[in-house]
C-alpha cells in the first residue's frame, strides 16, 4: 500500500464465495469428533441458572441467581445475527451499549491512537467505564487509555457473551461503573472447526474476508486438554465518501441577517449548502491593498485556471463583509469536496492465535496455561491537507514588467497565475485550500497485543460442602505504533509556500527568473535549506511531485503498555440457616500497570515560554505532535461477598472490596442487593452499589498530545466586530498525577416474569440509575473557548494564548492547553426491557423438530446529564439527542425472529433508534423566538429522524458422514436505508448509531469435523 492509501477495490465476492463452497466439499469426507450444536438463548439462560457461575458475582453455587441484571448472548445468537466478521459489531447492537467506540466513529482520532478499535460503552458513560473481561479475567488495554479492543478476543472459541448492566466494582474492581462484558470461551471444546466468509457492500466496495480455525483435543484419558485457534481478517477499506446521502449539502447555516436582537431563528437547516472557506485548488478568502478584499472569491482550477466563486443566495457572512464567508447556499456549493475526499471505512488487517493447555494433576485440581497473540494494522484516509489563512505576498507584483524583474518579496506563483494587472495595488492575498495535489493525511496504526496466564482451579470439600477455588498470574503487553502519514510540517510548508523568482547572480547559483524557495535566494545565507522545493498553492495539477517529500512527514509514537495481574478466589458454604446455605466468596488481587513511550525528537512539539512567562508549545506538525508517556501504578485489592437466604423466597447478596492505589490512594466499593421470588412465575431484584473508576495511565501520565484544528468563535457577529467566525488553533493536553478515583452510586431494580401458563416466555424489566461524581474530564477546545468568551471563566481564559508567528491581521492563531480534573459529574437513568418467547415446532406442526423464537430488547433512556463542574455552566440532557458523539437516543431497540430446524434456520432482525433533537441546547422556533441566550441557540428546525434497519440471516446445515457444514448468508441493512443524517459539513451522518456503508452481503461456511 502506498502512503496515499488509495487502493483498488476488489469485486471478487462471487469468486471467494465459490472458494468457500469448494472448501466445504473438500472437507466433507473428513472424520473427527466435535461438540454438539450450540444451544439457543433460552437454553443457555436455563443452563446458567442451573449451573455454578454467574457473571457479576464471585459466588459459586448451584441455582444462585444474582440480583444484578444479566444478558446472555449464546453462540447461536452470534452466528445467526452477526452483521460482520467481528463479534463487536453484534454485541454493539444491544441497546444497553450506547456510544461505543468503533472504526466508523474513531476513524478521525488521529492523535489518540484509537482509530480502528472496537471498545464497548455501556450506558454512554464512556468506554473507559465499561469493564471488558475474558473468562472473568482482565485483559491488557489496546490504547493508552486502557480500552480493551474486542478484536483481541479469540472469536473462534467464544461460546457466549455475558453483559452485566449494573455496577460491579465490588466483584471485579475498577472500571465496572456501567457494567461488565464478559467473553466466555469454550475451554472444553473437542474436535476441529473451520470458518470462512467474505462480504461486500451493495455499492461494490468494502470487500472483506476472514478465516478461522479452532481445535480441541483431550489426552491422558481425559485428564489433559489442549485448545488452539487461529484467525485472520481483512477489510479493503473505503477511502472516500461517495454515497449519495453525503452529497446533498445538508448543513446548518447561520442566517446572515440575524443579530442578537432578532426574533427569528439564528440557525437555519438547509440543503445545497457548501463550505465556502476553501477549494481543492485554492480560494482567495481575502486581499489587502487597494480596495479591501477586491480579489476575494477567485478560485483556481486545472492548471491554475481562474474562476469566480458564486456564493449563492445565502452566505455567512456576506461576501462584502469584514470576514470571509464560510458557508454558502446554492451557487458553487459543491466546489469544495473535502467532505467527500475522506475515508468512510478503514483498511483493517487482523491476525490472532490462541492456545490453552490444562491438566488435572489430581481430583479437583486443574493446572492451566494460556497464551494469545494478536496483531492489527489500520490504514485510513483521514482527509485532505486543509490549509487556511495562507498569506501570499503581492508587494511589487503589480509593478514588475517581467517575471525576471519581479522583486523577491512577490510570490512567484501568485504573479504567474494572476498577473500584474490583477495584482495592481495588492499587497497580500490570503488563500485557503484543501490541497488536492498533495496526498491525503493517513492514520496507519499498528497494535500487537500479547497475553499469557498460568494458574490452577478446582474444588474440594469444606465444612461438608463443595468449595471452588482458582488462582492465576497473568501478563499482558500491548506494543502500539501510532503512525501518521502525509502530515504537514509547519515550518517547511511556510518555506515552500514563500516562492520567489531568483535574481541574477544569486549566491545559490539558481537560474535567473527561476522559481525557488525565498529562503534560498534572499540575501540571508543563514536560512538556506537546499532541500526546499517551492509549492504552488494556486491550482489543480500544478504541484511539483517532489514537494510532498519536503513539506510532508510521518510523525509517530511508540508505546508499550504492560499489565501484571495475580489473583486468588475462593467460594464456599461455611454453614446453613433454617432458610438454606449461606455462601461466601473471598479473594485478593494485585495488579500493576505500566507504560513507556518513545517519540523521535523531530516529531515532538517545541517547548516555548509566552510573554507572561507561561510554558507552552509550538507545534511542528499540523497534527500528531506527540510526546512520550511514561509512568506506572499498582493496586492491591481484597474482597468479601456473601449470599444469605432469608426464607419466603428472599435472598440477600452483599459484597465489599478494599482497594489501595499507589497513586490515587485507598477506596472502598460495596454492593447490597437481593432477590424475592414469591412464586415460580415472578422474581423481583434490586441492587445498590458504590463503584469506581480509577485514573488510567493516560489520565495520570500523558506526556502531552497536540492537534491542530479550528473552533467556532462563540461571540462572532456578522459585522466581524468580535473577530473571525472561526479560529485556527493548536491544542495541547497533558496528564494529571493528582487525580483521584471517580465514584458512582448505582441503583438497579427490576422484575423477571416467567409465567407457567405460557411456557417459553420470559420478560424482564429493569430500572437503572447511575450517578457519577468526581468524574475525570478533559475539556474540549471549543468548550474552553465557550467558557472563556461567553462566561469569562478566568481559569479557562488562562488556557488560551496566541501564537504570534502564525497569527495574521484579523486572524489570530490560538494555543489552547488543558489537562484532566476530577471536576465533572454525570447522571444516567433509564429502563431496560428484555423479552423472549420460544415455541418448539412440534407444538405447531406436530412431529416437526426445531423451534420458533421471538426476542426483543430495548432501552428507554430518561436522563444523561453531564455537568462539567464549572460554576455557571448549563447542564443539558443528551437523551433524545441524535446529533453526533455523546448523544443518547431516547429509545434503542433490537428485535429478532428466528425459525430453526436441524437443517435450516432463518433469522430476521429489526434494530434502530428513535427520532430526536439535533442539538440539546437548540430551541426550535420560526417567529417570536426567545431573546438571545449564549447557552441556548434558536433553530428553524431542531429535529432529526430516527432509524430502522432490517437484517436477514439464512443458514443451511449439511451433514455428510460425521462432518457438519453450515452455509450462511447475511444481508445487513436489507432495504439499504440511509444513515441518520445530520446537517453538518464533512460527514453528514451520525456515525455512532448509523450504518454508513448501506446494504452489505456476507456469505460463508462453518465446518465442524466430528
Amino acid at each position: 500500500m502506498n502512503d496515499t492509501g488509495i487502493r483498488t477495490q476488489r469485486n471478487n465476492f462471487i469468486g471467494q464465495a465459490s472458494v468457500a463452497a469448494i472448501a466445504v466439499a473438500l472437507l466433507m469426507p473428513a472424520v473427527a469428533h466435535a461438540q454438539t450444536t450450540p444451544t439457543t438463548t433460552a437454553e443457555t439462560s436455563s443452563a446458567r441458572e442451573e449451573g455454578l457461575i454467574v457473571t457479576g458475582t464471585r459466588i459459586v453455587r448451584d441455582g444462585f441467581q444474582a440480583p444484578t441484571p444479566l444478558t446472555v448472548l449464546s453462540l447461536e445468537d452470534i452466528q445467526n445475527s452477526s452483521p460482520s466478521n467481528n463479534i463487536a459489531d453484534f454485541v454493539n447492537q444491544l441497546p444497553a451499549l450506547a456510544g461505543s467506540t468503533r472504526p466508523s466513529n474513531s476513524r478521525l482520532n488521529l492523535s489518540s491512537g484509537q482509530a480502528g478499535i472496537n471498545a464497548l460503552n455501556l450506558r454512554n458513560l464512556g468506554a473507559e467505564r465499561t469493564l471488558v473481561l475474558l473468562d472473568g479475567r482482565r485483559s491488557v488495554g489496546s490504547t493508552v487509555t486502557g480500552l480493551v479492543d474486542v478484536n483481541t478476543i479469540p472469536q473462534s472459541l467464544v461460546k457466549s457473551v455475558e453483559v452485566v448492566t449494573g455496577g460491579a466494582s465490588s466483584a471485579y474492581g475498577s472500571d465496572a461503573v456501567a457494567g461488565v462484558v464478559n467473553f466466555v470461551l469454550d475451554k472444553r471444546y473437542e474436535g476441529l472447526k473451520f470458518t470462512a466468509d467474505n462480504g461486500i457492500t451493495g455499492e461494490g466496495d468494502g470487500y472483506n474476508y476472514s478465516f478461522g480455525v479452532a481445535g480441541g483435543l483431550a489426552f491422558a484419558g481425559g485428564r489433559g486438554h489442549i485448545l488452539v485457534s487461529a484467525e485472520l481478517a481483512h477489510r479493503d477499506g473505503i477511502f472516500s465518501i461517495d454515497r449519495d446521502w453525503n452529497a446533498t449539502g445538508f448543513v446548518r447555516i447561520q442566517d446572515p441577517a440575524w443579530t442578537t436582537s432578532s426574533t427569528t431563528p439564528r440557525f437555519l437547516i438547509r440543503r445545497q449548502v457548501g463550505a465556502a472557506n476553501s477549494t481543492p485548488g485554492g480560494l482567495v478568502t481575502g486581499s489587502a491593498g487597494g480596495v479591501a478584499n477586491r480579489l476575494r472569491g477567485l478560485y483556481f482550477g486545472n492548471g491554475g485556471a481562474i474562476n469566480q466563486y458564486q456564493y449563492g443566495s445565502l452566505t455567512f457572512p456576506s461576501p462584502t463583509g469584514a470576514a470571509p464567508p464560510t458557508l454558502t447556499q446554492g451557487g458553487d456549493w459543491q466546489v469544495n469536496d473535502s467532505g467527500r475526499r475522506i475515508g468512510l471505512d478503514p483498511e483493517d488487517d487482523r491476525h490472532g492465535v490462541f492456545g490453552r493447555l490444562s491438566y488435572d494433576v489430581a481430583d479437583g485440581v486443574t493446572l492451566f496455561a494460556e497464551a494469545a497473540y494478536n496483531r492489527q494494522s489500520i490504514f485510513f484516509n483521514a482527509g485532505p491537507n486543509l490549509s487556511t489563512g495562507i498569506n501570499l505576498t503581492a508587494t511589487g507584483c503589480g509593478t514588475a514588467a517581467t517575471a525576471a524583474a519581479a522583486p523577491l518579496t512577490c510570490n512567484a506563483f501568485l504573479y504567474n497565475t494572476l498577473g500584474p494587472a490583477q495584482l495592481a495595488g495588492i499587497t497580500t492575498v490570503t488563500v485557503a485550500t484543501t490541497a488536492v495535489d498533495l496526498p491525503p493525511r493517513v492514520a496507519d496504526n499498528r497494535r500487537e497485543v500479547q497475553r499469557y496466564a498460568i494458574g490452577g482451579e478446582g474444588d474440594f470439600t469444606l465444612f461438608g460442602k463443595r468449595a471452588a477455588w482458582n488462582v492465576y498470574g497473568q501478563y499482558g503487553r500491548a506494543d502500539l505504533r501510532e503512525q501518521l502519514r502525509n502530515i504537514m510540517n509547519n515550518p517547511r510548508i511556510a518555506n515552500a509556500t514563500a516562492a520567489a523568482f531568483a535574481p541574477a547572480g544569486n549566491a545559490g547559483g539558481y537560474a535567473a527568473g527561476s522559481i525557488q524557495c525565498l529562503i534560498n535566494v534572499d540575501p540571508n545565507p543563514a536560512n538556506n535549506d537546499p532541500a526546499c522545493v517551492p509549492l504552488n498553492r494556486l491550482g489543480i495539477g500544478v504541484v511539483n511531485p517532489a514537494v510532498a517529500g519536503y513539506v510532508l512527514g510521518d510523525p509517530y509514537r511508540d508505546e508499550v503498555v504492560e499489565q501484571y495481574n495475580a489473583a486468588a478466589n475462593l467460594s464456599f458454604t461455611p454453614f446453613a440457616t433454617w432458610a438454606g446455605d449461606v455462601s461466601i466468596a473471598v479473594g485478593a488481587e494485585y495488579r500493576e500497570e505500566r507504560i513507556r513511550g518513545f517519540v523521535p525528537q523531530e516529531f515532538q512539539p517545541i517547548a516555548t515560554i509566552d510573554a507572561n512567562g507561561r510554558p507552552g508549545t509550538t507545534n511542528v506538525w499540523s497534527v500528531g505532535n506527540f510526546l512520550p508517556t511514561n509512568g506506572r501504578y499498582n493496586v492491591k485489592e481484597a474482597y468479601l461477598e456473601t449470599v444469605v437466604p432469608l426464607g419466603f423466597g428472599l435472598e440477600f447478596n452483599g459484597a465489599v472490596r478494599a482497594t489501595d492505589y499507589s497513586t490515587a490512594g485507598y477506596v472502598t466499593t460495596w454492593k447490597v442487593g437481593g432477590t424475592w421470588q414469591p412464586i415460580d412465575d415472578i422474581r423481583l431484584r434490586v441492587t445498590r452499589s458504590r463503584d469506581i473508576r480509577a485514573p488510567n495511565l493516560n489520565d495520570l501520565f500523558q506526556g502531552g498530545s497536540a492537534n491542530s484544528d479550528s473552533i467556532r468563535n462563540p461571540i462572532f457577529t456578522a459585522n466581524g466586530a468580535n473577530g473571525p467566525a472561526t479560529y485556527a488553533y493548536s491544542g495541547f493536553v497533558t496528564g494529571n498525577p493528582n487525580l483521584r478515583p471517580e465514584r458512582a452510586n448505582s441503583w438497579n431494580a427490576g422484575v423477571v416474569l416467567s409465567p407457567r401458563f405460557l411456557p417459553g416466555f420470559n420478560l424482564s424489566v429493569d430500572y437503572f440509575r447511575i450517578e457519577l461524581d468526581q468524574a475525570i474530564s478533559t475539556f474540549s477546545a471549543q468548550t474552553i473557548a465557550d467558557l472563556c468568551f461567553l462566561q469569562n471563566q478566568q481559569g479557562f481564559c488562562d488556557a488560551i494564548t496566541t501564537d504570534a508567528v502564525r497569527s495574521t491581521p484579523g486572524q489570530p492563531y490560538l494555543l489552547i492547553r488543558s489537562q484532566p480534573f476530577n471536576a465533572a459529574s454525570q447522571l444516567v437513568r433509564g429502563v431496560d426491557i428484555d423479552g423472549s418467547y420460544r415455541i418448539p415446532l412440534n407444538q405447531i406442526f406436530g412431529a416437526a423438530e426445531g423451534s420458533f423464537t421471538l426476542r426483543g430488547i430495548a432501552s428507554r433512556y430518561i436522563d444523561n446529564l453531564f455537568d462539567s463542574g464549572v460554576p455557571g455552566t448549563v447542564v443539558l440532557n443528551s437523551v433524545g439527542v441524535n446529533g453526533g458523539q455523546g448523544s443518547t437516543p431516547t429509545w434503542l431497540f433490537r428485535a429478532s425472529a428466528s425459525y430453526d430446524t436441524p437443517g435450516f434456520s432463518i433469522t430476521a432482525v429489526g434494530r434502530g433508534v428513535s427520532s430526536g433533537k439535533y442539538v440539546a441546547n437548540g430551541i426550535e422556533c420560526s417567529t417570536a423566538c426567545p431573546a438571545n441566550d449564549p447557552n441556548f441557540f434558536t433553530y428553524d428546525v431542531n429535529r432529526v429522524s430516527g432509524l430502522f434497519y432490517a437484517d436477514l440471516n439464512l443458514s443451511k446445515t449439511i451433514t455428510v458422514n460425521r462432518t457438519e457444514a453450515q452455509l450462511f448468508l447475511n444481508i445487513t441493512n436489507l432495504f439499504d436505508r440511509e444513515p441518520l443524517l445530520l446537517p453538518e459539513t464533512g460527514l453528514a451522518a451520525n456515525s455512532t448509531y448509523s450504518d454508513l456503508l448501506g446494504r452489505a452481503f456476507r456469505v460463508g461456511v462453518r465446518v465442524q469435523l466430528r
